[in-house]
C-alpha cells in the first residue's frame, strides 16, 4: 500500500501573510488522473468517469474540482504520444490511511472499468501508478 508518511511544508509564522493568519487551511491534496481513453488507446468521452470521480471525492472529502490537461510520453516507436486527461482533486485535512486506501481502491476499480494498465493518483505532490 502507499507510504502514508505525508510530506507537509507549512509556512513558518513569519512567512504567512497577515491576512491569512488564523484562516482555515486544508493541508492535504489528493488527485486522480482520469484518462480520455478506453482499453488503453481508444478515445472516449470521459465525462461519465469525471462526474463519477467528482462525486466520489466530494463524498469522501467534502468537495472536489476538475481540471483538463494533456499527458504525454514517448511511445515504443520513439514518438510523442499525447492524451487528454482530467485531473479530479480535493483538498482535505487529516488525510489518514483509511482515506488513502479508499482512493486506491477507487483507482483500481476505475482502472478495471476503463481497461487501463494503470491509473495515476497524486497525494501531496507524490505520483503513484495504481495497477
Amino acid at each position: 500500500m502507499l507510504n502514508t508518511h505525508l510530506n507537509k511544508h507549512p509556512l513558518l509564522p513569519d512567512q504567512q501573510s497577515n491576512v491569512l493568519r488564523g484562516q482555515s487551511c486544508l493541508d492535504d491534496v489528493v488527485k486522480i488522473y482520469v484518462p480520455s481513453t478506453y482499453n488503453i488507446d481508444q478515445p472516449i468521452d470521459n465525462s461519465k468517469y469525471v462526474d463519477q470521480s467528482l462525486e466520489k471525492f466530494s463524498n469522501m472529502f467534502g468537495g472536489a474540482t476538475s481540471d483538463d490537461g494533456t499527458g504525454a510520453w514517448i511511445g515504443d516507436n520513439k514518438k510523442l504520444v499525447k492524451e487528454k486527461v482530467t485531473i479530479v482533486y480535493s483538498f482535505t485535512e487529516n488525510l489518514d490511511k483509511n482515506k488513502i486506501n479508499e482512493v486506491v481502491a477507487y483507482a483500481k476499480d476505475l482502472r478495471k472499468e476503463m481497461k487501463q494498465s494503470s491509473i495515476s493518483i497524486e497525494v501531496n505532490g507524490r505520483m503513484y501508478f495504481i495497477e
